[in-house]
């Protein structure tokens, strides 16, 4: 009968088992704990990339806003030097409107008065006209310039404001306000005179002066009397005197 071998009952051959068993249990179990950690890493890679990448651009982002405000500042800088320009350039836009307005004014008065000169001018040669047809006329020896200038003084001194007076190179034209006053070197008290002068330039060197007189009495009860021939003639007369006086005077021209 054959003889049956059991492992068991060699101890050396057990312990063999054993340790066998327990070096396989070990690999095992070393094998099947230890964790695969190559994705974290990957991952951990990834988001840390992702965090750099995020923190350059806003750090770029934070540069470009710096800029920004930069350039905002600037502008905001302009606009306030544009409007402090723009206001003064209007003030005195306002300024030279006003003075424009003022010259438009005054250009306005001037053109009036040019009119007013010229109508006046055209009643003088009207009255000039109507002069030559009557009057009191004489040749003085002296020059234009000196009859125009006695005859001024001579007005004057007989309380006589000239209304319109037209001269030129050859020729002269007055005609005086109508007044009552009581000169005794023209008038009488209550007479109302006007006169109108022309002084002609005759050569070589002589002036003809011409006067004629609207010449009233005054009444009592304020009634006007018409004057004769030859009362006007007398005060014409009278002025042409008065001017040949203020010839004599020297340095008279």
């Amino acid at each position: 009968m054959a003889r049956s071998v059991s492992h068991t009952s060699d101890p050396r051959c057990s312990l063999r088992l054993t340790v066998g068993i327990l070096l396989v249990t070990t690999a095992l179990t070393a094998a099947g704990c230890k964790p695969n950690d190559s994705p974290l890493k990957d991952e951990n890679e990834r988001l840390r990339k992702q965090v750099t990448k995020q923190e350059s651009v806003l750090i770029s982002l934070q540069d470009g806003n710096k800029v920004m405000q930069q350039q905002i500042d600037l502008l905001n800088r302009e606009l306030r030097d544009a409007k402090k320009e723009t206001d003064r350039a209007e003030a005195e836009r306002r300024a030279m409107a006003a003075m424009l307005g003022a010259k438009v004014e005054e250009n306005k008065k001037l053109s009036a008065e040019v009119q007013r000169a010229a109508v006046t001018k055209a009643q003088a040669s009207q009255s000039l006209r109507v002069e030559d047809k009557g009057g009191q006329s004489a040749d003085l020896p002296r020059p234009l310039a000196a009859v125009f200038k006695a005859a001024e003084e001579a007005l004057t001194r007989n309380g006589y404001t000239v209304r319109v007076g037209v001269k030129t190179d050859q020729k002269a034209v007055y005609v005086t306000e109508r007044k009552i006053s009581s000169p005794p070197s023209l008038e009488v008290p209550g007479f109302r005179n006007q006169y109108l002068l022309s002084l002609q330039s005759l050569p070589p060197n002589g002036t003809r002066l011409s006067i004629k007189a609207e010449f009233e009495k005054m009444a009592q009860g304020g009634k006007v009397l018409p004057a004769g021939p030859e009362e006007k003639a007398e005060i014409e007369r009278r002025l042409i005197n008065e001017i040949s006086k203020a010839l004599e005077v020297p340095n008279t021209l």
